[in-house]
């Protein structure tokens, strides 16, 4: 297999703006120090994140680096790619979903917020798993600051960082246990995590599905604007990998 020079990230002409492609940013950026690499793509380890990142414009080389990468018959993301697959690949998701960022949104601390670490983690995984905000893995409270509200001891309610791309970070996992929604608190810790990504002088963005139309209200509401459509896909890797030479 032939391998370029050409590094992940490096500018082409008609460069996109950054957040066309946050995870390869992010990788190549402030989250370096967690990309898998192979020949232009990039991805974050399996326990941490499954977004991976392909080149702006993938080639026949890129598709076969992703493939040995990922390994036969695997399933992988493909976030805001929406070209075709090469033969012998197969969609097996395709999604439509929103980019909005900062225009205005009141960050302000929450006293009542506490950061979360590792050993937070399992109450965590169990929060998510009954509110499904979307995926957060074991080592996924690496990525940046998590931040949560505790009620009588337990975790209730959770916001945190995730891409990294220069000079933005993205406000991920906000979620409510049901019993105590209605109560503001993914409002408060949305407000309490921008404020610290505004601390840094960096502009929060974020993501949801674009049928998600109660959580964009809210989001508009914050003071977040769409910025972009876009689509969260997955694939699956041919059970043969044929070499390019």
């Amino acid at each position: 297999m032939s391998h370029r020079t050409t590094q992940a990230g490096a500018p082409r002409s008609g460069a996109l703006h950054i957040l066309d492609n946050p995870a390869l940013a992010s990788l190549t950026g402030p989250h370096a120090h967690f990309a898998e690499r192979r020949g232009r793509v990039v991805r974050y380890p399996l326990d941490v994140s499954p977004w991976l990142a392909l080149p702006d414009e993938p080639d026949a080389d890129d598709w076969a680096d992703l493939a040995a990468l990922a390994g036969p018959g695997a399933e992988v993301p493909l976030p805001g790619y929406r070209g075709e697959v090469p033969d012998g690949w197969e969609i097996t998701a395709r999604i439509d979903g929103v980019q909005l960022v900062d225009d205005g949104v009141a960050a302000a601390p929450e006293p009542e917020a506490v950061l979360l670490g590792p050993a937070d983690v399992p109450e965590i995984l169990d929060l998510v798993a009954r509110t499904r905000p979307g995926p957060f893995l074991p080592r996924t409270i690496e990525m940046g600051t998590y931040l949560g509200i505790r009620r009588e001891g337990a975790l209730v309610a959770l916001a945190g960082e995730r891409l990294h791309p220069p000079g933005w970070t993205e406000i991920s996992a906000v979620c409510t246990d049901p019993a105590f929604r209605g109560e503001g608190l993914a409002t408060r810790l949305i407000h309490a995590v921008a404020y610290g990504i505004r601390e840094r002088d960096e502009t929060p963005f974020l993501h949801t599905g674009a049928g998600n139309t109660g959580a964009i209200r809210l989001y508009e509401s914050l003071g977040f604007r769409l910025r972009r459509t876009t689509a969260f896909a997955a694939a699956r890797v041919p059970e043969r990998l044929v070499a390019v030479s």
